[in-house]
């Protein structure tokens, strides 16, 4: 005989601004549910910051319509702004929505710190332009992934950077325009800082990366070097590229450390930005076999978000 009660079933919050929700705001609602359940986003502009943090394991967050552009989630915050105590920020204390839960699921987020293990995003906008989306590993060597897909992204300084595994499959990346001349500097896609103990940092693959921006102004990553150990990993392949694209050398230096020293890497992109050279390198047809979405993701369980 078991004296325990049936399991409680996930549930659904609603949130909405007018107050025909069961919530006003989405922190409100993240605070109220429970690991698993689902937080509904009726159509709206949010001025908030939100956290999900770790003990909200496996919970889902969703705009109601199931547009996008529909919910938007904003605050005016960025690393050198300071706190009412007159501490700054800084860039992981920065961010507009900050999710540390396992097994999170977002249909629509803006501006994120992605810190926690199995997290997708699917059909999300993430719009900023310095360090838009933050991949972030707490333990640089722990098993931290995170799968983007079929969403949107734009930034223009190093506005995909971190040292967890993330992949971003089918993603619309838009490389803004800071009104550079043609072989100028408008900015840089992705700064990984990835441990040199791990295989995979970030992977974007069957991607279109556009923008309005002259022709020769972006570089498309750099390696972000915070620690001796870090050896930033990246792989654009099968994507689409822009004349923006630095085609003559599409990697720099950062703050000292060499570009060769990363683990930077091409596969058969094409467009207008697309191009092999020896400062562009590529991989084989048997390397690329072993930088796939899949790879990336499945880890020490085999975990296999993509569809």
């Amino acid at each position: 005989m078991s004296l325990a009660g049936p399991a409680s079933a996930a549930a659904t919050l609603t949130v909405a601004k007018d107050g025909s929700g069961m919530y006003t705001t989405v922190q409100a609602a993240v605070n109220a549910a429970a690991a698993g359940d689902t937080v509904s986003i009726a159509k709206g502009t949010y001025q908030e910051i939100v956290n999900v943090p770790v003990t909200k394991t496996g919970l889902t967050l969703k705009g109601a319509t199931g547009n996008a552009e529909d919910v938007v989630i904003t605050y005016d915050r960025a690393a050198g702004y300071t706190d009412a105590n007159g501490n700054k920020y800084g860039t992981l204390g920065s961010s507009v929505a900050t999710f540390s839960a396992n097994n999170l699921t977002d249909t629509q987020a803006v501006a994120v710190t992605a810190q926690g293990d199995r997290q997708t995003f699917r059909n999300a906008r993430f719009i900023s332009r310095q360090d838009t989306v933050l991949n972030w590993a707490p333990s640089a060597t722990g098993q931290y992934r995170q799968y983007f897909s079929s969403s949107f992204v734009t930034g223009d300084v190093d506005f995909i950077f971190g040292n967890a595994t993330a992949v971003y499959d089918r993603v619309n990346i838009q490389l803004r325009n800071s009104g550079a001349a043609a072989g100028g500097l408008n900015g840089f896609l992705a700064a990984p800082n990835t441990s040199s103990a791990k295989t995979y940092g970030f992977l974007v693959t069957g991607s279109t990366i556009s923008s309005s921006a002259a022709a020769n102004t972006y570089y498309l990553g750099r390696p972000w070097h915070p620690t001796s150990d870090a050896v930033g990993q990246l792989v654009i392949r099968q994507t689409s590229l822009p004349a923006a694209v630095k085609t003559a050398g599409p990697w720099t230096d950062m703050s000292g450390y060499s570009w060769k020293n990363a683990r930077f890497f091409e596969y058969r992109n094409t467009g207008a930005g697309a191009g092999v050279n020896s400062n562009r390198p590529q991989l084989t047809d048997s390397q690329a076999a072993n930088y796939t979405a899949r790879k990336y993701l499945a880890g020490t369980d085999g975990w296999n978000p993509v569809g």
